[in-house]
């Protein structure tokens, strides 16, 4: 396991992009997410459309939009001095098929603890 950067975590506003670029897989690099806002308990992403991210109909990939989801909940669980562990559990419904358009993530811890529930929104 390697050390993180001095200062690295908890994640704030101020270190996200240092954090992101240190974490995660260059596959969730690549699909390009921008406008990071970050505070204690709180993250939010765009994800910017693109046709990689497509299927041959239009729509969204849904494990694209899980990817975000992930990638938004890791990082909002990492903004105070007591980080979490292990993986984010996620129970997603699809309403209807996501297409042409950006997306906002947003998580948001709603307790931290031994089982911290999240609210997430896309």
């Amino acid at each position: 396991m390697t050390t993180p950067p001095e200062g690295l975590f908890p994640i704030t506003h101020y270190t996200v992009h240092a954090a992101f670029d240190w974490v995660f897989a260059p596959s969730i690099k690549e699909m390009g997410f921008t406008d990071f806002v970050v505070r204690e308990g709180f993250c939010s992403i765009r994800l910017p459309m693109n046709d990689r991210l497509r299927f041959f109909s239009g729509a969204v990939c849904g494990q694209a939009l899980m990817a975000a989801i992930d990638t938004a909940a890791s990082i909002a669980t990492e903004t105070t001095a007591r980080p979490g562990k292990g993986a984010v559990y996620q129970h997603t419904h699809f309403l209807r098929p996501a297409a042409n358009d950006d997306f906002r993530i947003k998580a948001t811890m709603r307790r931290f603890g031994k089982q911290a529930p999240m609210s997430i929104a896309a």
